[in-house]
């Protein structure tokens, strides 16, 4: 039998991994890419300076909507392919192979690996969006999924059912589709950690010229806004968090402490590295998060238990309908919601992708596919079915602050349910520390991840090249705030989920490359096993 080339392999090209970096001042940086990214990134900081931000998240939004309005039908579509192509690699042939070689082993305990697949990819959203979501569906605070009447039973059911569904498989979806790829490239092929790898079956040799840098680029940029949009939130919930249980009056002074309460913590976790940071930030936080939702629903009666098999029925019933984007009653809701989340997931699929990329090696595609796919949506469905559930008996009965005047403030949302249970110092003083963590594993793996792009795909770049990118994301929400507020923030998350357009079409050439890759390592296999007999 002639010898199966394996064409996608580092070897059969003259690249070497890092070839481009330069080395200075303790850096080691892929020159294009850490150039021109730095360069974006100062020009963007020095415009929020001198730009009104007002006017800035005008035009911004005003872009913004037009993508969502012009392409909603595009990202919904796209969105449902991307599930199909994770199941379908679940129950096809490919599922048996392994990341990193047939002798691969995993590098992290089960335990530990979903950990840090829930605290990287969704933690900070749970605490954000768990009480706010639900109530506002039901309410029709901004409308109402598939235009079902706001308060009435049928709400309870469908507010509950789309908040998963917008937080569900279809997310984990596009994060799954990076980081197989990803992981698949690295691993198995030996190309460098970096998004370009991932195009070397339909480019070639090119896909280390300018094709890749701008990739590259885009994926830095996108991952650096997307978390620093998500630090300045949570900034924002954290310090009204903390007045809210200490009676305290602290503002733009306050977010600004905790943002660099934040990153310094975050540095510090980024110099440890993965095993020594993130992951014992992560299983930590695990278990906290564990014992916070274990509390609040035996704090809520019954109402949080209960709301599991609806919230559960609400997102399987609805499933289709929420995924069909022709002929809706609802096309505001879907574009404000579903169209923008699919938008914003998009967004940050570069940075979680890569970080679930550099975790998973040693696991087989299908082991890989249901842990990223089904672990994060179980636990999405529990979450917020207390949550919600405990929030939305809250409105019926008209019980509490949310239950009296609804969805006032979102970054008090959360807090404003806690006052109505047992405990509720306690618990919101858990709920804070909790965010606070969580954005430190958020900032930890976004400089883990931009720090591998930028130096041309290298793992192990030097430790100041972490500190540098963990300091910039700080820097970028600290401007941000002091400069224009929630302005500002909303301004970069619209500017982030326009850059989501260009990268759907990047995520869908990424679903055929990874064909052509796994298509080969199959012949690989079949080989090996050939010649073993």
């Amino acid at each position: 039998m002639e010898p199966v080339k394996d064409k996608y392999s580092i070897d059969n090209t003259d690249y070497t991994v890092g070839q481009d970096n330069v080395q200075k001042w303790g850096f080691d940086v892929h020159n294009p890419v850490f150039g021109i990214s730095a360069g974006a990134i100062i020009l963007f900081l020095v415009a929020l300076l001198v730009a009104d931000s007002e006017t800035a998240k005008a035009a911004l939004d005003g872009m913004k909507w037009k993508v969502l309005g012009n392409f909603d039908g595009f990202f919904m579509w796209s969105a449902n392919l991307f599930v199909i192509f994770c199941f379908a690699l679940i129950v096809s042939p490919y599922g048996k192979i392994r990341l990193g070689g047939n002798d691969a082993k995993a590098e992290h305990s089960n335990l530990s690996w979903m950990s840090m697949l829930f605290a990287s990819g969704m933690g900070i959203g749970l605490m954000f969006w768990g009480v706010a979501e639900p109530v506002a569906y039901f309410t029709g605070w901004y409308e109402t999924p598939l235009g079902v009447e706001a308060h009435s039973p049928e709400a309870v059911k469908l507010a509950l059912g789309a908040t998963i569904y917008n937080w569900g498989l279809h997310g984990w979806a596009i994060y799954a589709v990076v980081a197989l790829a990803l992981a698949f490239f690295t691993f198995n092929k030996g190309l460098p950690l970096s998004i370009r790898s991932i195009f070397y079956p339909l480019l070639g040799d090119r896909a280390w010229g300018w094709f890749g840098h701008v990739v590259d680029i885009i994926a830095v940029l996108a991952t650096l806004f997307g978390l620093a949009t998500s630090l300045g939130l949570g900034a924002q919930q954290a310090t009204s968090g903390i007045n809210h249980v200490f009676g305290t009056d602290g503002g733009i002074g306050m977010q600004l402490v905790v943002i660099a309460v934040v990153t310094a913590l975050a540095t510090m976790s980024v110099i440890r590295g993965i095993n020594g940071g993130v992951k014992l930030l992560s299983n930590i936080n695990m278990v906290v998060a564990f014992g916070l939702l274990v509390f609040v629903a035996i704090a809520g009666g019954m109402a949080g238990i209960k709301a599991i098999p609806t919230a559960l029925m609400g997102y399987i019933e609805n499933f289709i309908p929420l995924s069909n984007p022709h002929g809706r009653d609802d096309e505001t809701w879907m574009q404000g919601w579903t169209v923008f989340y699919w938008a914003w997931w998009i967004s940050w699929s570069p940075f979680v992708g890569m970080f679930i990329a550099r975790i998973s090696k040693g696991r087989t595609i299908r082991e890989f596919m249901v842990a990223v796919l089904f672990i994060p949506t179980t636990v999405i469905v529990i979450w917020m079915a207390i949550f919600g559930g405990i929030a939305i008996d809250q409105v019926v009965n008209k019980v509490g602050e949310i239950g009296i005047n609804g969805l006032q403030d979102i970054t008090l949302s959360l807090f404003h349910t806690y006052d109505a249970l047992p405990m509720s110092s306690i618990l919101s003083v858990v709920s804070i520390v909790l965010i606070l963590v969580f954005f430190i594993t958020s900032s930890d793996s976004g400089s883990l991840v931009i720090d591998s792009i930028t130096s041309g795909g290298k793992v192990d770049a030097p430790v100041p090249q972490r500190v540098f990118w963990a300091v910039i994301g700080g820097a970028i929400a600290a401007v941000l705030l002091w400069v224009g507020g929630t302005e500002s923030i909303q301004a970069l998350q619209a500017g982030t989920v326009s850059m989501a357009l260009p990268f759907t079409f990047i995520l869908l050439l990424m679903c055929l490359s990874l064909l052509l890759g796994l298509r080969t390592e199959n012949q690989l296999m079949k080989l090996e096993s050939s010649t073993s007999q």
